[in-house]
């Protein structure tokens, strides 16, 4: 049977949560047995989110098979604990490049190229393209309803819906303010949100009205007149302090039911949220209490730790502990005094992170957790910084630096093609392309029996996900264990190291991929696991 379709849109202002409405309906479709597949169709023009800055943009999520995608794609990972692929994140930026490079090649016979029929019929070439046997695919628009750049987008699944009207679906996230003053509700930006919607032709089928409070009877019943949609359809979706509730309150709106209503499907089965119950509860009702530092520099907004951020909650679940999180300025750590934010730490996380900028800090950090002997988490940069640290300060090799930081022949951490078998150094071309140019997706990495890492694992063979342009060097690999850190882990061939530990040490370990990316709330990462439990018995010891 062919899947049905979910059109998710926003409307009002952005960061209205489309992406978390787009999990939690994936997470209660699968929950009641159906197959579901979740994409995003973002509007902007980058190919990717790849080259975009971490101040603007947020993370950037790396799939199995290598592809940087949206953030939001991590939410519907971690919801619905089904691995996104290349093809669920599309930008307008990857249609107008491919649609170019195809009329540079004649593939239009010489006929005008226009955004319809063309940019359309790729738009809604990529709603469809990969499926298998999918009941659902959930389709996120990105951007806000009304926006020049969504247009095209619009109007795509306009004509995808015309030509399988009773296949698909308009979900339409809005927002329901209310004012301070009065406390009044105001329903007028709803409305004037899906008459915009109207005027590109598209009826939303339900509304979610986002609101700081659950919506009132009297104000969906408004909106239903107005909007010309059922009263039951009109789902109040109000702010919640953890996201993980999500599913439980939207299914007590009545959201699953009324779509499964829409298509006619009858009889299928309650959803099952016990285990989402179990973790609200946890996080509810902790038993005791973590303090970890993340040593960032991207802290001006912190979705771009989202997956790491997440990751930490769901450490702490295992360990029926609350997180509470110190965000630490890197550069900070260099002023006068700037070991004083590190005070009364359970836990050292050092992130992934692109440039010299807040190296040293970082580093400092590092040095203090070893000789504190803190539990102590390097992440992708955060191990190469842990590795340049050991090799400077227990050594011997005071110059130990990375070519991130400027192509030097001390470097002990180079870009990814600098390293052949005999340690020759190969320099990089200046000026060379960035985008597309990093080790991306999922790679399977050997443990040493005798680690840490293998019965935090409990397993010889791993794959983790990563995203990185820099190695280590395996010629400083003896250095390094005569001052005490082991490589732990390393590709299936040998040539690349993806852990290091300290044997001599409570916790402390570096990896070079992103454990982060496949940790989930119902299954967290054993690596998150182990470090926030390190953080536990550090917290009972002082």
């Amino acid at each position: 049977m062919a899947p049905r379709f979910l059109f998710i849109t926003g409307g009002v202002v952005s960061s209205l949560g489309k992406g978390l409405a787009a999990s939690t309906i994936g997470t209660l479709l699968k929950s009641r047995g159906f197959k579901v597949r979740l994409r995003k169709l973002d509007p902007y023009l980058n190919i990717d989110p790849g080259t975009m800055s971490p101040h603007e943009h947020g993370e950037v999520f790396v799939t199995d098979d290598g592809a940087e995608t949206d953030l939001d794609l991590g939410h519907y990972e971690r919801f619905t604990d089904q691995p996104a692929a290349r093809g669920d994140n599309v930008t307008a930026g990857q249609l107008y490049l491919d649609i170019l490079n195809r009329e540079r090649q004649g593939d239009f016979g010489g006929k005008t190229v226009q955004v319809i029929p063309h940019v359309t019929d790729a738009i809604k070439a990529s709603v469809t393209n990969n499926l298998v046997d999918e009941d659902f695919v959930v389709c996120e628009i990105g951007g806000t309803v009304g926006d020049i750049e969504s247009l095209p987008f619009l109007e795509a699944i306009r004509q995808f819906s015309n030509q399988s009207p009773a296949r698909c679906m308009f979900i339409h996230v809005t927002l329901v303010p209310q004012l301070r003053t009065t406390k009044e509700i105001k329903t007028k930006p709803t409305q004037h949100s899906v008459k915009e919607l109207l005027s590109a032709g598209i009826q939303p089928a339900i509304l979610l009205c986002r609101g700081e409070d659950p919506l009132a009877d009297s104000a969906r019943e408004k909106i239903s007149l107005f909007c010309n949609i059922p009263m039951a359809r009109v789902i109040s979706a109000p702010d919640i302090d953890i996201i993980y509730e999500a599913p439980a309150i939207y299914h007590q709106g009545g959201l699953d039911d009324e779509i499964l209503s829409y298509f006619g499907i009858k009889n299928a089965p309650a959803p099952d949220l016990r285990a989402w119950q179990k973790v609200v509860d946890i996080m509810r009702h902790p038993e005791d209490e973590v303090v970890i530092g993340v040593v960032g520099k991207y802290l001006d907004n912190l979705d771009s730790y989202k997956s790491l951020d997440e990751a930490l909650t769901h450490g702490g679940i295992a360990n029926h502990v609350r997180i509470k999180r110190r965000w630490i300025d890197a550069q900070k750590l260099c002023e006068d005094n700037g070991e004083r934010l590190l005070d009364a730490l359970d836990g050292v996380l050092v992130p992934g992170g692109f440039g010299e900028r807040g190296a040293q800090g970082k580093t400092r950090a590092i040095t203090w957790a070893r000789t504190q002997r803190v539990p102590c988490f390097g992440i992708c940069f955060g191990m190469q910084l842990a590795v340049i640290e050991t090799a400077r300060q227990l050594a011997g090799l005071t110059h130990a630096n990375s070519d991130e930081f400027g192509e030097s022949e001390s470097a002990i951490v180079g870009y990814l093609s600098s390293w052949v078998k005999n340690g020759r150094k190969i320099t990089r071309k200046q000026n060379a392309q960035i985008g597309g140019t990093m080790r991306l997706g999922s790679y399977p990495a050997t443990l040493d029996k005798n680690s840490r890492v293998f019965d935090i694992y409990g397993t010889e063979t791993i794959n983790e996900r990563h995203r990185h342009r820099y190695e280590i060097n395996l010629r400083y690999i003896d250095d390094l264990a005569r001052a005490g850190m082991q490589v732990t882990g390393r590709s299936p061939d040998g040539q690349l190291p993806e852990i290091v530990e300290r044997p001599d040490h409570p916790w402390f370990i570096g990896v070079q991929f992103h454990p982060e990316l496949k940790s989930r709330p119902l299954a967290p990462h054993p690596l998150f696991i182990s470090f926030i439990a390190a953080a536990i018995e550090h917290r009972r010891l002082v």
